[in-house]
């Protein structure tokens, strides 16, 4: 690690939490507006070159074929359009994961859309896959800096009938190839209406065969592969969970994420905002995800790697996803609470 990206880090995880109690004082979706213009103007000023290209302590690890500067991740959905790639990175993610992106711009769900339940630090969204069109966000990424694991999640537009939902799929993945180090496909956000209906396996088994066509054709056409995980929900059932991580191996599928936002309101009935609708994330789901992540290691016996995902909020329950058999983890709501302190204080706990 330089100085100056040192610098960096602990001025922006020193500056955090005085300026968390004013963006907490915003509405949620201003507040979150508000950070990503300021990250991209940090990253697009001449301050840039405190972030140029090096990584938080943590040990290189082989996952999908690719090799990742360290075990930690930021999630799908803090940057839905790929502006912030870089400052975002420079914070010492080893990889950084964008989107949900769809091939048409769309402007998700109406709004008040994101709510905080802050006594269980918690977020509901249910924001629909609001972005810019995957071809706005692919004019960015192709002039990123960051040197670390990219990936790409990939959703279908609201208005495409699940029928149909495989012709999104392969438009995003033929436009993001060339940028994206790997897939992400999203078939698990409760906020876009039937899509987790594609989960079941009967809809599941013919939509990712035709990704996995579609990825060897292009892997020929451009002489290079680009690993494919699954983020699958926290809300299935224990056999459901067995049978799509078989199908997962059967068809070659390179990772399971697990997991997405739930629908439950386990732990947070009664708090302001539990009612709303939307994907419940932050501690509440940390107990589920955990669990589902314990029954894939079990179940898949390393057959496919795992990546660790909901209600990270400290180094010790990153540790326990590590310990539940995920090989790499991923943070959103915690880095929202916590901003980049949480990143340091992982890394040291896993790596």
């Amino acid at each position: 690690m330089t100085m100056r990206t040192n610098t960096y880090r602990s001025l922006l995880a020193a500056f955090y939490p005085s300026a968390r109690l004013g963006l907490f004082a915003l509405d949620p979706e201003r507040a979150h507006h508000l950070s990503l213009k300021a990250l991209q103007w940090l990253q697009d000023a001449p301050l840039a070159e405190f972030h140029s290209g090096t990584f938080a302590p943590g040990a290189p690890v082989d996952v999908m074929g690719l090799r990742f500067p360290n075990r930690l991740g930021l999630a799908a959905g803090l940057d839905k359009g790929a502006h912030c790639v870089d400052g975002l990175g420079a914070m010492g993610f080893g990889h950084v994961e964008v989107g949900t992106l769809t091939p048409r711009p769309q402007p998700g769900n109406p709004k008040p859309r994101l709510f905080r339940l802050k006594p269980a630090q918690a977020i509901i969204n249910r924001m629909g896959f609001n972005n810019p069109g995957i071809q706005d966000a692919v004019f960015r990424l192709e002039k990123r800096a960051y040197p670390g694991i990219l990936g790409v999640n990939l959703g279908k537009n609201f208005d495409t009938p699940n029928a149909d939902a495989v012709s999104d799929y392969l438009s995003g993945m033929r436009a993001a190839y060339q940028v994206a180090d790997y897939f992400a496909i999203n078939l698990s956000s409760p906020n876009t209406k039937n899509l987790r209906d594609l989960q079941m396996v009967d809809h599941c088994r013919p939509l990712l065969g035709a990704l996995l066509e579609q990825r060897d054709r292009l892997s020929q056409e451009h002489e290079h592969g680009v690993p494919i995980a699954i983020k699958i929900a926290p809300d299935l059932e224990d056999d459901h969970l067995r049978q799509l991580a078989d199908l997962f191996v059967d068809m070659g599928m390179d990772a399971v994420i697990a997991t997405n936002t739930t629908i439950s309101r386990k732990g947070v009935n009664g708090m302001h905002h539990a009612g709303e609708t939307g994907g419940l994330s932050g501690p509440p789901v940390r107990e589920r995800a955990t669990e589902v992540i314990s029954l894939l290691h079990r179940h898949l016996d390393d057959r496919l790697p795992i990546i660790g995902v909901g209600g990270i909020l400290s180094g010790a329950d990153a540790l326990e996803k590590r310990e539940a058999g995920a090989s790499l983890v991923q943070i959103y709501t915690g880095f929202v609470y916590r901003g980049a302190t949480l990143v340091q204080e992982i890394l040291e706990a896993i790596q």
